[in-house]
């Protein structure tokens, strides 16, 4: 896949979100993905099903205001409503300069930050010595991997400031868990965001079938979020 000649955007968009429906990443309308491009931003809207997208559900917006949703080219569905996530990929945008964002709604993350966080208040999701961490930006199989874990809201676009907060004190991670809810992964193209992604996810089902396994890695003991 690549959103070049012969492919567009919202084409890739749609593509993907077939396949992460397949991983379990985008059950009953969750989940979502942004794609920054030379156009703009393009987002996938609320509470469609994003296994059935169509290129002209997606919206574009005015990648030059990262503070607003301005609405660059709209759907041809007068009804749909941009993401609720588009503040937390605005995040990523912002922040990390970041090219393409991804929310999934995984089980392993879920069951993840509940292992790590049993409260679902903040915490640190911790994994060490998988070979799988080698996916991710500056990372070896050999060291530790941290993510931090921030406390879920009734509405999507309150978790901004806390989405914010755990990207600043984690400079060198490109995702954000939310407990009881999923996972945010970025990276600086949509390549690299879903390799990314596919990568932590792997991690956090390692890290709960290990748990369930009862073989006795608990690197948690010693994770001490930094916000």
């Amino acid at each position: 896949m690549s959103a070049g000649r012969n492919e567009s955007i919202p084409e890739l968009i749609c593509e993907l979100c077939r396949q992460f429906y397949d991983l379990g990443w985008v059950s009953g309308t969750g989940g979502g993905i942004s794609i920054r491009g030379a156009e703009g931003i393009f987002i996938a809207p609320s509470g469609l099903q994003k296994e059935r997208l169509r290129p002209e559900d997606i919206f574009l917006l005015d990648h030059a205001r990262l503070d607003d949703a301005h609405v660059v080219c709209p759907p041809a569905d007068g009804r749909l409503k941009i993401s609720e996530c588009r503040p937390l990929f605005y995040n990523a945008f912002k922040l990390r300069d970041a090219g393409a964002v991804m929310h999934s709604h995984s089980l392993w993350a879920v069951l993840a930050a509940r292992l790590f966080s049993p409260s679902g208040g903040p915490g640190e999701f911790v994994c060490q010595g998988l070979e799988m961490q080698k996916g991710l930006r500056g990372q070896g199989n050999l060291g530790t991997v941290r993510v931090p874990i921030i406390a879920n809201t009734a509405r999507e676009a309150e978790l901004t400031e806390s989405m914010a907060a755990a990207m600043l004190a984690y400079p060198d991670v490109d995702a954000v868990l939310v407990a009881g809810h999923g996972v945010y992964v970025w990276g600086e193209t949509w390549a690299q965001a879903k390799t990314q992604a596919e990568c932590y996810d792997y991690l956090f089902r390692a890290a709960v079938e290990a748990e369930r396994l009862g073989l006795g890695y608990q690197p948690r003991v010693d994770s001490k979020p930094r916000v």
